[in-house]
């Protein structure tokens, strides 16, 4: 069974597994205080505009085991306790991570979205309408705004997109936090505007994914506001977020970004995922939303679907009609152009 179910089937580069067996019998300090969290914490600030720089104003950076770990902390720590976050309705905060904000106390402010995307419009509109509601007092106010980049349904915002956004949310006051589990693949994406600085000036925090895009594990969060640095280590540690052995994220997120790892591995995964995008288009095959990074939304004849079914695994989307399925077909930065050949020739030969 040939797998494109998601992007964290495989383990990790092999270079991070070099270092990992280099410095296995290493004796560092605990905690994320040792010299290779630091290295990293250097290459991530110089890959987001700020090398060479000092002073407040230079982000910090955190790093954290997982996605949801990170989230809820992120969340959590911004947010006061009669506020929510908003999301689209689409967003991992609200459909994939078990209610972890609303564990935390606070609710997650989902708002309708056919493409996973927010506008700064609908944002502003909703904002107004919580701000004059004679009940204010009553309901859950809105604290922050979460995005995804990319969405979870593999579309990215544009640079025009998401400074309009950022506009609104400075407008109000609200935090602007971008969950960059698959980051890299964005940034690939085809048609993408955004550069890595670009996204660090318009949040006020992001992260960056190591999960999804080549380590074993690991997310950098990367702090832009100066207002919500202060105790961040307590809070990850509260949420049961600080590794004991914090190194082991640090060599990660070190060997990612040295020599463009990171990129270049997001660059292999879009362009497999395109490959098979192209070949699908040209057999007159829909797709679900217009994504340009690795997760693409055929929607296949039940009995094609059926076919491939035996000896490809796909993640089930949604049933489209009586007729007709929705899969993602997910590629990563580990995905074999052989794999990716054998499935265009099996859909060719139906």
């Amino acid at each position: 069974m040939i797998k494109f179910d998601c992007d964290y089937l495989e383990g990790c580069h092999p270079n991070i597994l070099k270092m990992l067996e280099k410095t296995n019998f290493e004796q560092t300090e605990g905690y994320g205080c040792d010299k290779y969290c630091e290295k990293a914490k250097k290459l991530i600030l110089s890959a987001c505009g700020f090398a060479g720089k000092r002073g407040k104003n230079v982000p910090d950076v955190h790093f954290l085991v997982g996605g949801t770990q990170t989230n809820t902390t992120v969340i959590s720590a911004i947010l006061r306790p009669h506020q929510g976050v908003v999301s689209a309705v689409t967003g991992h905060v609200n459909v994939h991570e078990t209610g972890a904000i609303e564990s935390t106390g606070h609710k997650v402010l989902a708002l309708p979205s056919s493409d996973g995307k927010l506008t700064a419009e609908q944002v502003e509109k909703y904002v107004k309408s919580c701000v004059n509601d004679c009940n204010y007092e009553h309901i859950v106010q809105p604290g922050m705004v979460y995005i995804s980049f990319p969405t979870e349904n593999g579309t990215v915002y544009s640079k025009r997109e998401l400074s309009e956004l950022r506009k609104v949310c400075l407008k109000y006051k609200l935090p602007l936090f971008i969950d960059g589990a698959r980051l890299g693949y964005g940034i690939k994406a085809s048609g993408n505007d955004l550069t890595l600085p670009d996204i660090a000036a318009l949040c006020d925090v992001f992260y960056i994914g190591g999960t999804k895009n080549g380590a074993l594990f690991g997310e950098a969060v990367v702090i832009t506001n100066n207002a919500f640095k202060k105790d961040f280590r307590n809070i990850i540690k509260q949420r049961g977020g600080m590794l004991a052995k914090g190194r082991l994220l640090g060599i990660q997120f070190m060997t990612l970004f040295s020599d463009d790892l990171y990129f270049r591995l997001a660059e292999h995964a879009v362009k497999t995922a395109a490959k098979i995008k192209n070949a699908l288009k040209n057999k007159g095959i829909e797709f679900l939303f217009d994504s340009p990074t690795n997760q693409i939304f055929p929607v296949f004849p039940d009995e094609i679907y059926e076919k491939l079914s035996k000896k490809f695994s796909f993640a089930f989307w949604e049933n489209v009609d009586e007729k007709r399925t929705a899969v993602r077909i997910c590629t990563s930065w580990a995905t074999k152009e052989s794999d990716v050949a054998e499935l265009i020739k099996a859909f060719s030969s139906n």
